[in-house]
């Protein structure tokens, strides 16, 4: 027990740390390179604060652990919308302007839906995890064909502002990219390690354990990045890291986990927590899309998100631990 605390408590820092490196070596290679601002707003940035999610899922799944895999991707994505944008509206109300944003928030709902209908049976089959990759995609491409011929948005503003302009530094972004996904993987196999083994001293599901400790933990690179946003002014990418982070999670994270490993879920998970994921993005596209103007999460918004993540965490642990 205590060698898995210290996995958890070494995996999780250290997980954090090299997806910010990681992000930070392919935004500037993108850039460097003439990506577009707005791609990597909407594509390498969610990507980026996704690859905890990712990594830690391909190897829970490898090891048998689907249960984790699917736990870690759900749990991420309540926490995504519960705590992260409930916390930084709080702190800052987010005004939506960027029109991308707009229309992305309207996908994640048809995502998420489409997600939660193939639980219906309580099975992640391979056929289902097949089509969310297929849905990936296609939601790829339309990335790379929205971002070569509608270059002018707030959203690809605010990314050229945070990418450097000296062409002089590739090189380290580079090593800091390799860097960055190498502890990436390692980070991630002893958290998995670490999971698993209080999963089992606990004698509670590894579904459990990836709603709350590992989703908490591999969403906080979305937290911290959106929190810096919001206080430089950057409200799009604020709402942007959680709708780009909520996309990969639902398709790419469950999808190559499913695809690995089929997962049968227990119909507390279907009622509990896949109906919760649904509501709280319902929430979000309301609050974001705004009804007589321009869309924002307010302070109260963002307080109601925040109690939702706390009640829900709390009832999940006095329940199972």
């Amino acid at each position: 027990m205590l060698m898995a605390t210290l996995a958890i408590l070494l995996g999780l820092p250290l997980l954090i740390w090299s997806a910010e490196r990681f992000i930070h070596g392919a935004s500037f290679t993108a850039g460097y390179f003439g990506i577009s601002p707005l791609f990597i707003g909407m594509f390498i940035i969610g990507f980026g604060t996704s690859a905890p999610e990712i990594i830690v899922s391909v190897f829970a799944a490898l090891q048998g652990n689907g249960g984790l895999a699917l736990g870690n991707a759900y749990g991420s994505n309540i926490t995504n919308i519960t705590l992260v944008a409930g916390l930084t509206a709080l702190i800052s109300p987010i005004a939506v302007q960027s029109g991308i944003i707009r229309k992305e928030i309207p996908i994640l709902l048809a995502i998420t839906f489409f997600s939660v209908w193939q639980l219906m049976d309580l099975e992640l089959s391979k056929d289902d995890a097949i089509s969310l990759i297929g849905i990936f995609v296609l939601l790829v491409a339309w990335s790379i064909w929205h971002a070569k011929n509608d270059g002018a948005d707030t959203l690809a503003d605010e990314v050229s502002k945070n990418i450097s302009k000296d062409k002089t530094l590739l090189k380290p972004h580079l090593l800091w990219l390799i860097a960055g996904l190498v502890v990436l993987v390692i980070s991630s196999r002893i958290l998995v390690w670490g999971a698993v083994e209080i999963a089992t001293y606990f004698e509670v599901s590894d579904v459990i354990i990836g709603l709350t400790i590992i989703g908490i933990g591999t969403s906080l690179p979305e937290l911290i990045s959106s929190l810096i946003a919001v206080k430089k002014g950057e409200h799009e990418m604020a709402i942007g890291n959680v709708v780009g982070s909520n996309m990969f999670n639902t398709l790419a994270v469950v999808g190559i986990a499913g695809f690995i490993q089929p997962v049968v879920v227990e119909t507390a998970f279907f009622y509990r927590d896949a109906l919760l994921m649904l509501g709280v993005t319902v929430a979000l596209l309301v609050f974001c899309m705004g009804i007589k103007g321009p869309g924002r999460v307010n302070r109260l918004e963002g307080a109601a998100l925040l109690l939702c993540f706390v009640i829900y965490n709390w009832y999940l642990i006095s329940t199972n631990f």
